[in-house]
């Protein structure tokens, strides 16, 4: 039997961990035990890959996301939420090669619609600019 979960699924719980990180100073590794062991969290393989591919880029994906920026703004002054989705969704367009760019772009859209307070718009306008160039 296949105990694999859907791909929004796994994009879901990697956004999660991707999420908490930016709260966390420890190890992802340590942030992803703990999650597995305080919510009965199974990680998907996939989730793994993103988080883990996420944080040994993560300098790299934020000058991405900042380049594609309205001028006088960084990183920092994007929400937490969004940061995360953002991330997650430049690691896939940038390092994950089996994904489109425009799945990566909806399905970060559709994870704004969820946990941001109507910031989809701009992290479409952010990933549609990644997407051009």
């Amino acid at each position: 039997m296949d105990n694999s979960i859907s791909r929004f699924k796994a994009r879901e719980q990697g956004f999660i961990l991707v999420f908490e990180k930016i709260f966390h100073p420890e190890p992802i590794e340590d942030i992803i035990a703990n999650a597995e062991e305080s919510r009965d969290m199974v990680v998907d393989d996939y989730a793994l890959t993103l988080v883990n591919g996420v944080y040994k880029n993560v300098e790299n994906i934020d000058s991405v996301i900042e380049s594609h920026l309205k001028k006088g703004w960084t990183v920092k002054r994007i929400s937490k939420t969004s940061l995360a989705v953002l991330r997650l969704a430049v690691y896939e367009m940038k390092y994950v090669d089996d994904v489109p760019e425009s799945v990566a772009i909806n399905e970060a859209v559709e994870l704004a619609k969820k946990y941001t307070v109507d910031e989809s718009k701009f992290i479409n306008g952010v990933l549609g600019a990644v997407a051009k160039d």
